[in-house]
């Protein structure tokens, strides 16, 4: 039997009932990528007004009518030298664009900022659709955040 959200109205369980991911204590220790976010940030996420230019751990998009782009930065705290690479999923209906797709920290540069955009590919009510970005060195390290997306017409 699938996972039930526990609503008045019984429905599937999605990421939002459930958490978009896990975290691996093991890991946790030696991250390699953390986002960078200050307590104002978080004052901004619990209180629904961070903008485009906040640095967050997850992406949600309400209202994908037009594209819509976020910044983020996010600091190297592994070995000096690093290359990362993105590897976003998204679900059908949705374009995921991050630029640039290839970080590369030399010995003394520890911050990177990149851009995501969102783009519907229908005009179409629809939904929350999943996803997620994923930034691996292709080695020991990834960082992933959830993505929720609904498009609307």
């Amino acid at each position: 039997m699938p996972i039930q959200a526990e609503v008045v109205i019984r429905k599937l369980a999605d990421p939002f009932d459930y958490g978009g991911a896990h975290m691996n204590p093991d890991r946790a220790v030696d991250p390699g990528l953390v986002y960078d976010i200050d307590p104002k940030e978080y004052t901004k996420f619990f209180t629904c007004t961070l903008g485009p230019k906040d640095d967050c751990s997850s992406y949600t998009v309400p209202y994908l009518r037009n594209p819509v782009t976020v910044w983020c930065t996010v600091t190297n705290v592994g070995p000096l030298r690093a290359t990362y690479r993105a590897a976003a999923e998204a679900s059908v209906g949705v374009n995921i664009a991050v630029n640039p797709l290839v970080i590369n920290f030399k010995k003394g540069s520890t911050s990177a900022t990149f851009k995501v955009t969102f783009t519907a590919r229908h005009r179409i009510q629809g939904c929350y659709i999943f996803g997620s970005l994923t930034w691996f060195d292709g080695r020991n390290h990834s960082v992933s955040i959830p993505i929720a997306v609904r498009t609307v017409i």
